[in-house]
């Protein structure tokens, strides 16, 4: 008839046709509705993008407008701002929980790459740091409950916790999700939750920023939370400066927290619509027995850099000129004995990838793509410091140890910065090795022996031909693959130390005056708390990809 179909094509239970002669085809190519699709596909990202934009700036000016502003924008503004951004998140997460993931046919395809194991549990660490941090604010703010504004403690109480936890759950469920149906309210929510997730990061990177300069003392004597002087309001229980310090130092993990969700929101709202199949995985093996010198390396390198700190930290804060000269002189030789190390190590590694024979990943992966683009974008903040360094120290004549120091540790960044993006980049697209090959040969000796009724009767065999058991062959690495997770794992641990260090208080660039003598302080400290952020956010993420990289070589 009229209405018959010219190959004879039936539906499977996976919502795609398949035709007489076994071929899959797409029901939305088959019936001509691409061009639908493809229209629908570009709407969504269309409008999502502009959702993203608008929260994005609006939340700068905002959270600007209340450092900058003592009067007409306060922090309760910006709390309302975060609380409607809040609700608005967590009802679209509780919408896609309990409605559009359990549509049939709405998630058919998953993408292996995002997601993984060890990012979804730093996820979870840093979550659970956040909450922590949160409950000691809180009962910090309830000692000065008949002062702080109310908005400060519905925020943090009915809001801000239950949206972390819940965020952390679906995250964790569902990052690898290809969501096929109600693309464009998927995308423009998944845009709203990494928009609020980035406005939650300004504001802890701008509390924290202001927390570590002189300009918490002129702006702001505590940021967002909405009293004009400590000596306006005494606190109710004796424990209110414990609870202050304790959650001060628990920023770091929230800020990493903010920037975690983020980017698995943004892996997410790559993957929505894609009908690619990428739920294949590499069978990765990680034993303790296949590094031993750079996991040794490494925690000497750390625990150095633990005590340098803790001396750091304790001689900074004394009032004696000698006691801040020798910690900084001592500080700069710990992060210059550790850099000038990471970077030779580094370029050992550059030069196997060199002679490494390992296929290029093929096709398009979203997660790949976010994590070269995190490297690169989060490595500029650490940039930006070290080349204000280099021409202030040589514009200031290079005179006395420190400044030679700090030149030569700025200096030395910049070159390690770029040996590890490329070892990094390279490393995160070479497909893994396959244990396979190994157990292909000795299925092929075995194969030539059974054909071969001589070398199988023969009671004397070369030593060659001898059956190595597939487990001994399986375990043992070529001096590439050894070499390669030697240098990853001493990497790791050399970035958990310098994340350590500048994320709990070491800032060096304000206890040396050489950059707020050349730049004056204000310039100084915007280019410090701009780049410093992002160095620290670099220095984590790069330990996840140096992990990632180890497992897979």
């Amino acid at each position: 008839g009229p209405f018959r179909c010219e190959t004879d094509a039936r539906l499977d239970v996976s919502g795609r046709e398949e035709s007489s002669h076994g071929e899959t085809v797409n029901p939305v190519l088959a019936h001509g509705g691409f061009k639908t699709v493809e229209k629908g596909r570009n709407w969504g990202w269309l409008l999502s993008g502009f959702i993203s934009l608008n929260i994005l700036l609006l939340g700068i000016a905002i959270v600007s407008g209340t450092v900058f502003n003592k009067i007409q924008i306060t922090s309760s503004h910006l709390l309302i701002f975060l609380i409607l951004l809040v609700i608005l998140t967590t009802l679209w997460m509780v919408y896609y929980k309990i409605h559009t993931s359990r549509v049939y046919q709405a998630v058919l395809y998953k993408d292996s790459h995002a997601g993984p194991v060890w990012l979804r549990g730093g996820l979870v660490l840093f979550g659970g740091c956040s909450v922590i941090m949160d409950i000691f604010k809180m009962i910090y703010y309830v000692g000065r409950i008949h002062c702080e504004s109310l908005f400060v403690l519905v925020f943090l109480d009915h809001f801000n916790m239950f949206s972390s936890i819940f965020q952390t759950y679906v995250l964790w469920v569902h990052a690898k999700d290809c969501v096929q149906i109600e693309q464009i309210i998927t995308r423009c929510g998944l845009m709203l939750t990494l928009s609020t997730n980035l406005v939650v990061w300004m504001m802890a990177v701008t509390e924290e920023s202001l927390h570590q300069t002189s300009i918490a003392l002129t702006i702001s004597v505590v940021f967002l939370s909405g009293r004009a002087g400590a000596s306006e309001c005494e606190c109710s229980h004796n424990m209110c400066d414990v609870f202050e310090k304790v959650y001060y130092y628990l920023y770091p993990f929230n800020i990493e927290y903010s920037l975690f969700a983020s980017a698995m929101a943004y892996v997410m709202w790559k993957n929505v619509g894609r009908q690619m199949d990428d739920h294949h995985s590499h069978n990765l093996r990680f034993s303790l027995w296949d590094v031993l010198i750079g996991p040794i390396a490494g925690l000497i390198i750390l625990v150095a850099g633990l005590v340098t700190f803790v001396m750091y930290e304790v001689d900074v804060a004394k009032e004696e000129p000698k006691k801040k000269e020798e910690a900084l002189i001592i500080h700069y030789i710990m992060n210059i004995v550790a850099i000038l190390l990471m970077s030779i190590t580094t370029l050992i590694g550059c030069i196997i990838f060199r002679m490494d024979k390992r296929d290029q990943v093929s096709g398009k992966n979203p997660t790949r793509s976010l994590d070269v683009g995190l490297l690169v974008g989060s490595s500029l903040g650490q940039f930006l410091i070290c080349y204000f360094t280099i021409v202030a120290v040589l514009a200031s004549g290079v005179q006395g140890h420190i400044n030679g120091l700090n030149l030569a540790n700025s200096i030395l960044t910049v070159i390690q910065l770029c040996l590890q993006n490329a070892f990094l980049i390279k490393g995160l697209h070479r497909e893994p090795f396959k244990e396979t090959e190994t157990a292909t040969v000795f299925a092929n000796v075995m194969a030539v022996r059974e054909r071969d009724p001589e070398r199988r009767s023969s009671s004397i065999v070369p030593a060659h031909t001898l059956p190595i058991p597939l487990t001994l062959l399986q375990g043992r690495l070529s001096w590439k693959r050894r070499i390669l997770k030697e240098i990853c794992a001493f990497l790791l641990l050399c970035n958990v130390i310098l994340w350590i260090m500048p994320a709990f208080g070491a800032r060096p660039q304000f206890d040396n005056t050489v950059g707020s003598n050349i730049y004056e302080f204000q310039t100084w400290a915007a280019v410090v708390n701009i780049g410093m952020p992002f160095g620290i956010f670099y220095r984590m993420h790069s330990v996840a990809s140096l992990f990632e990289v180890c497992l897979t070589s």
